[in-house]
């Protein structure tokens, strides 16, 4: 289900997903199949860690990457869910395709 909401996001984010949410800045964005299907990403990855745990990576991991980086920003860009979901999002097809805890896969890269 795809929500928006115009007044939730910080700077340059227009869309964020929370189980079984995809929440958008504006209402022309739900047209963007790119940004869907990386909000989507976010959806399945949520589902198989049963939510809750996701969130608690999720947040750890940015939390461990920020002292890492010393950068918010690169430390989101660097997530393992952030990667997956960005070098997959152009690929529309990928969830159908996905192997579960794909996530994994980019856990240690740089």
């Amino acid at each position: 289900m795809i929500v928006i909401v115009r007044h939730f996001f910080y700077k340059n984010y227009v869309g964020l997903s929370l189980w079984p949410f995809i929440i958008l800045k504006d209402v022309q964005l739900k047209q963007d199949a790119v940004l869907i299907n990386h909000e989507r990403i976010h959806l399945k990855q949520q589902q198989e860690l049963f939510i809750i745990p996701f969130y608690f990576l999720y947040i750890s991991e940015w939390l461990l990457r920020s002292l890492l980086y010393l950068d918010s920003y690169r430390a989101y860009q660097n997530i393992s869910f952030e990667r997956e979901a960005y070098q997959n999002e152009k690929e529309l097809d990928y969830l159908d395709n996905r192997k579960p805890f794909s996530f994994i896969n980019y856990l240690c890269r740089e």
